[in-house]
């Protein structure tokens, strides 16, 4: 039998560094913070209280939706909960507007 020519491996380029905008930046640690104040929400939740398409939406479309950050960890609470209680998360005064 005829031996199989090894592929060579290619040895990687050097490493390049990516240059954001300030503005782009700032972008970011908008969404980080957002992200933060919502309680580091999981993929499964932020469908459970947007939709299919959570996961892919910016902030302001999930505020313009209805829910915005602020009030995230209580709409998950009672989509989660069949009682609506939030006593687990110690919630109690945040959610009850």
């Amino acid at each position: 039998m005829a031996k199989k020519p090894s592929k060579k491996k290619v040895a990687p380029s050097a490493t390049t560094t990516v240059t954001r905008s300030k503005a782009a930046l700032k972008n970011i640690a908008e969404g980080t913070r957002l992200f933060a104040l919502a309680g580091r929400p999981t993929k499964h939740q932020f469908i459970l209280v947007y939709g299919i398409r959570g996961p892919r939406m910016t902030w302001t479309q999930r505020a313009a939706a209805g829910v915005p950050a602020e009030e995230f960890r209580c709409k998950t609470r009672r989509v989660q909960s069949p009682r609506g209680t939030t006593g687990a998360w110690g919630l109690e005064a945040q959610c009850r507007k």
